[in-house]
């Protein structure tokens, strides 16, 4: 058994998102004021960080684009850890992943479907922030029959940015389907023969937050 970490790191002031803005990372009690409080050599650090829920590798849930659909604390734990995964390749395509690169996929089936495009290469970079990949209209269509609980990809956005309706945040998050967006290390991945897991905090309220994305192989 190989486990294998799909998740960037979050470290102060980073920039996941254009436009929004990086955590900050900062002791809450640091280990000297824990001093006066415990015995000679006993210190604790409590640590606190200020983010918005868009940060780092992340997972959206129906409510982050449907009000009325569930949100993180909503979503059972079936369709967050354990799942059977297939990777599909997308690497050789321009900025618009097309539906033939899902025609061997149909093994995602109530399971996870990443999709490998190798963006992830350019992290930490502006070059990560525009021009990324991100599944058309056919490619969703054929996302949908596929029927996978949820849906990762290595890039940016799933959506074409340039358009305001984000159709597959729309039409994925409307069907139950699952989006986890800015993974990495796709490229560790066989295309099926292993499981996946991103599960977030149990918090109520809230249809985005960074998960600690990993396969199992």
């Amino acid at each position: 058994m190989t486990l294998i970490d799909l998740s960037h790191t979050i470290s102060d002031g980073m920039v996941t998102f254009p436009g929004l803005p990086g955590p900050t990372i900062t002791d809450h009690i640091s280990r000297e004021e824990s001093a006066a409080h415990y015995a000679d050599g006993t210190t604790f650090q409590i640590g606190r960080i200020d983010m918005v829920a868009n940060t780092g590798t992340y997972l959206d849930v129906p409510s982050h684009r449907h009000a009325d659909m569930a949100d993180l604390a909503e979503v059972p734990l079936d369709q967050l850890a354990n799942l059977d995964g297939v990777m599909v390749d997308a690497t050789d395509w321009g900025a618009e992943i097309p539906a033939s690169v899902f025609d061997d996929a149909a093994g995602a089936t109530d399971g996870a479907l990443l999709i490998r495009t190798d963006w992830s290469r350019h992290w930490g970079t502006d070059a990560y922030l525009s021009g990324h990949p991100f599944i058309g209209p056919d490619a969703l269509a054929a996302i949908l029959q596929i029927g996978p609980r949820l849906v990762g990809i290595d890039s940016l956005n799933i959506d074409d940015m340039r358009a305001g309706d984000r159709a597959a945040h729309s039409d994925l998050l409307g069907a139950g389907i699952l989006i986890v967006e800015h993974l990495t290390n796709l490229e560790l991945l066989p295309q099926a023969g292993f499981t996946f897991s991103a599960t977030p905090p149990k918090i109520t309220g809230m249809g985005t937050f960074p998960v600690r994305a990993y396969a199992v192989v």
